[in-house]
């Protein structure tokens, strides 16, 4: 599962052509862990970066998640300790707080360097049902043709468990192929795919590329966890891969650790794990977003 050489560096090159791109951060990658507060000097190398992306001809969407975090620091609410219509209200209120507030900051960031960006916010209703799903690739489409950066994240003011996508890293892989990217880039806090967990197993090895998503490989993602920031692990990540490959979109799993990866990816060095995407199979996304469980 180890990259061949000449292989990989062909695989790698061919990142330099693609034209639209997803990039994918999460909730532990933009904020202090001292704190939980933004980090604000990331978050203005991802805008950098992103903007650069933009000023080569790429056509480029954020998926950020944060919201609901920024808006419990700002009311100065901690969990409810016993999940139920409380917690739900709760968690929706502090989203309607932080969706604002987080995007006042992207847009203060994106002006810096003459960007425009827009919010987009999704529920698996945008994708399942049919008017919503077309008017919604409608609206991405219109937002390239005038040189917007669309930021996405879920609705969390409306979503209920019903409509949640429940993670970040399925959104981002969702949105890619509703907007027939060619290329997902998920920065995260680990450095790619292994054959183990590397923070419980020393021995695990790292795999550089993956031209096809075998089950073995889908049922080692499923004993592994994330953050305690985020919501995904790395099974919610092979989950993205699966729908990424399979809609032809090629995936990159980097460390958000250096933002400044993203055009490094793009310039076709060796980073992160590579998921080659390869269209073998009919894939319907609004079924396979129907049938989604949050966890």
């Amino acid at each position: 599962m180890t990259e061949n050489n000449s292989i990989g560096k062909i695989f790698r090159e061919q990142l330099r052509d693609r034209k639209r791109i997803v990039v994918k951060i999460g909730s532990s990658s933009l904020q202090h862990p001292e704190t939980g507060d933004l980090d604000y000097t990331k978050m203005d190398v991802l805008v950098r970066e992103l903007c650069d992306m933009r000023n080569r001809g790429k056509d480029v969407v954020l998926v950020t998640s944060g919201a609901i975090a920024l808006g419990k620091k700002a009311v100065r609410v901690e969990e409810v300790k016993h999940p139920g219509h409380g917690h739900m209200a709760l968690k929706q209120a502090c989203a309607a707080v932080g969706q604002a507030r987080l995007m006042m900051t992207y847009q203060k960031l994106f002006a810096e360097y003459n960007q425009v960006a827009a919010q987009i916010l999704m529920t698996k209703n945008t994708i399942v049902d049919n008017l919503n799903r077309y008017n919604a690739h409608n609206t991405f489409s219109e937002l390239f043709k005038l040189g917007v950066i669309p930021i996405v994240n879920e609705n969390d003011t409306v979503a209920t468990y019903e409509i949640e996508f429940g993670d970040n890293d399925s959104l981002s892989a969702i949105v890619a192929a509703l907007i027939e990217a060619d290329l997902l880039i998920l920065l995260s806090d680990i450095d790619g795919l292994y054959t183990d967990d590397p923070r419980k197993n020393q021995q695990a090895e790292f795999i550089e590329i993956v031209e096809e998503l075998s089950d073995e490989l889908m049922e080692m993602g499923k004993s592994s966890t994330g953050s305690s920031v985020g919501t995904g692990g790395m099974n919610t990540k092979l989950i993205a891969a699966k729908i990424a490959t399979s809609s032809n979109i090629d995936m990159v799993i980097a460390n958000s650790k250096d933002i400044k990866v993203l055009h490094r990816i793009l310039d076709g060095q060796n980073i992160g794990t590579l998921f080659v995407g390869n269209k073998k199979n009919y894939f319907d996304l609004p079924e396979f977003v129907a049938n989604m469980h949050s966890d």
